[in-house]
């Protein structure tokens, strides 16, 4: 695939935009107009920059309001039009786009516009260029493809061909199966981008909501298939409009869209595309154990909240000081060590999650997967004696770990011989759930990470009500339900979500919520063994109680134990909090009965009662 990126889609000044765009591993980029206004160099020496980075200029972009025009602003746009190729013959590009005129005092006459596509094909074939006609979704006249490709067609010039959009395509919904008309030699450049599904003006929805392929709802597979059928092997470019990423960092979000165009590339639902080019995305079999950082005093505290529930320290590393915790199929790893990543992490972040292992079928397949995504390995020095895990850096700098399935037993055999308490039966049966907390500018990034490298679904997005602001949460997810992450990100800097990265100095895991088969007995039994829990208000109660007209023995005793309750159908959940260690993590108990979600209507309760408890250090 020939990739390439506007240069619209990323923050910063045109050179840095550049040098961004090259080291992520572009073949070219679009010259945004604005982006060449704004820059301190002049178009021969951006031309330059370009070849020097080694970057092809893609397309100079855009040119608006040409066709249909009346007299005398036909004529100032062909004149305008003359000293735009002028600029792209400095700039080393023969192609321009234009886009399909928006203009009050168009004429919408077939005839005109014919005309006027041809005139502007004679001049840019005069000087060896060439122009990409684009119908824009909110077009006067023109505003559907194949619409745009019919005048192409007609006008039928060399200098004259297509650009295909698919935003301007998916937003209105236009099927892919008419793509196979268009002509490959007349496609001159094909701009992708997804977008979430909103009921919204075409206008405002493009400008500030597109998104890279695979963190939004476009059926983009059927969109890219249909356009590889017919034959097309130009560049594939990027043009994102979106306020996150404006405001993010260069370097991140052009690799995230070199990431997105791989993952396009190979199909964003596996098995979409005809010529895959990645090895084929596993999805893991679930959680293999979840790692801590902490101080010898922190791991004390921490030991103390994992008791109550039901956790007990069954092994000791066989030559480092960490203790591996268990209940059920549950894993959790305490690692106290005086030096390494964990202590690093522990240093900034205070006791926290550093690290998650995942188990997986085929750790190879995975690894060379994420090697084709640029998402990077991480290594640390390890005894002869240690069992070596492969791993990558992750949300926040923590650290993901493949544990290879066939091998797992005898890895927990190797690295803990040295028993110390025995599991003790226990309620919680296996991980339901990691929460993960990030800055809102970098939640689609994490996004794509995951779906672009396993074979994740995701759910869809939603905006939750926190006390002080709303807080974005989406789930990705194994279609087995083995293994769930929630993201989580918020604009408003009192939310709970902004003031966890504010305390943790960065992105990380804010809550893990375990499964269990009796809720009632797991409560119970957290409770009595002194687990600070999170109090819940009695008018919550009286309000589910008449939604959906529970039982008053039941509606008591979710009550008496601060369980939170919904439904779906028939299907129910049920939610119970321990309040949050050190201001950082907390831990949910959950029954599922046949519910699927994750209780998106108790969040702004959960979030209140969490808010009460603001002013405690160590709860």
């Amino acid at each position: 695939m020939l990739t390439s990126i506007a240069t619209v889609s990323i923050s910063g000044t045109l050179d840095a935009k550049l040098a961004a765009i090259a080291a992520s591993g572009f073949c070219g980029a679009e010259i945004f107009e604005n982006d060449l206004l704004t820059t301190h160099l002049g178009a021969r020496e951006v031309a330059t920059l370009m070849r020097d980075l080694g970057l092809a200029c893609t397309m100079f972009q855009p040119f608006r309001d040409l066709e249909g025009l009346p007299a005398p602003a036909r004529g100032r746009a062909f004149d305008r039009l003359e000293r735009k190729f002028d600029v792209m013959g400095e700039l080393g590009t023969d192609l321009l786009l234009l886009c399909s005129s928006c203009a009050p005092q168009a004429d919408g006459d077939r005839a005109r516009i014919l005309a006027d596509l041809a005139e502007a094909a004679d001049r840019a074939g005069r000087r060896g260029l060439r122009i990409g006609y684009e119908a824009l979704a909110w077009g006067r006249h023109v505003n559907d493809h194949r619409d745009a490709w019919a005048l192409v067609r007609d006008v039928d010039h060399d200098a004259l061909g297509l650009v295909l959009d698919s935003f301007h395509s998916l937003a209105r919904r236009i099927p892919a199966g008419s793509i196979g008309d268009i002509r490959p030699d007349k496609l001159f450049l094909v701009q992708v981008c997804d977008a979430p599904q909103l009921d919204m003006d075409y206008l405002g929805w493009s400008r500030h909501f597109r998104c890279m392929p695979g963190q939004g709802d476009f059926p983009l597979d059927a969109w890219a298939e249909a356009i590889r059928r017919i034959g097309y092997t130009g560049y594939w470019s990027l043009e994102i409009f979106n306020d996150r990423f404006r405001a993010g960092s260069a370097a991140a979000v052009a690799r995230d869209g070199y990431r997105a165009l791989r993952l396009l590339e190979s199909g964003i639902v596996e098995g979409a595309s005809s010529t895959p080019v990645l090895p084929a995305r596993i999805a893991p079999l679930g959680v293999s154990f979840i790692e801590f950082a902490a101080s010898t005093a922190e791991a004390e505290a921490l030991a103390a909240m994992l008791r109550p529930l039901g956790f007990r320290p069954t092994a000791r590393h066989r030559s480092k000081d960490v203790t591996r915790w268990t209940q059920g199929a549950i894993n959790l790893v305490v690692n106290c060590e005086p030096e390494g990543l964990a202590h690093s992490f522990d240093v900034v972040h205070g006791a926290s999650v550093c690290a998650i292992g995942l188990t997986v079928a085929d750790v190879p397949a995975v690894l060379a997967r994420a090697e084709a995504l640029a998402i990077p390995r991480f290594t640390q020095a390890i005894a002869a004696d240690e069992w070596p895990i492969p791993s990558l850096t992750g949300v926040g700098g923590s650290l993901l770990y493949l544990v290879d399935a066939a091998s797992e037993p005898a890895m927990w055999a190797h690295e803990f011989p040295q028993a110390i308490e025995d599991s003790a039966p226990g309620a919680l049966t296996v991980v339901d759930h990691i929460a993960q907390t990030m800055q809102f500018e970098e939640f689609l990034s994490w996004l794509l990470y995951y779906v672009a490298l396993f074979d994740l679904a995701k759910t869809p997005q939603l905006d939750i009500a926190d006390p002080m602001g709303l807080v974005h949460s989406q789930a990705v997810e194994t279609r087995d339900k083995k293994l769930r992450f929630t993201l989580n990100g918020s604009l408003a800097r009192q939310s709970l979500s902004s003031r966890f990265i504010q305390n943790y100095f960065g992105a990380g895991v804010q809550h893990i919520a375990f499964a269990c088969p009796d809720i009632f007995a797991a409560a119970d039994a957290a409770i009595a063994a002194g687990l600070p829990r999170l109090e819940i208000p009695r008018n919550y109660y009286d309000d589910i109680a008449a939604r959906w007209g529970l039982d008053d023995a039941l509606v008591e005793a979710l009550a008496a134990r601060d369980i939170l309750y919904d439904r779906d159908g028939e299907a129910e959940y049920f939610q119970f909090y321990s309040r949050a260690f050190a201001r950082r993590v907390f831990f949910e108990l959950v029954e599922r009965r046949g519910y699927q979600a994750y209780g998106a209507t108790n969040a702004p309760i959960r979030l209140a009662a969490q808010a009460r408890h603001r002013p405690v250090l160590i709860d």
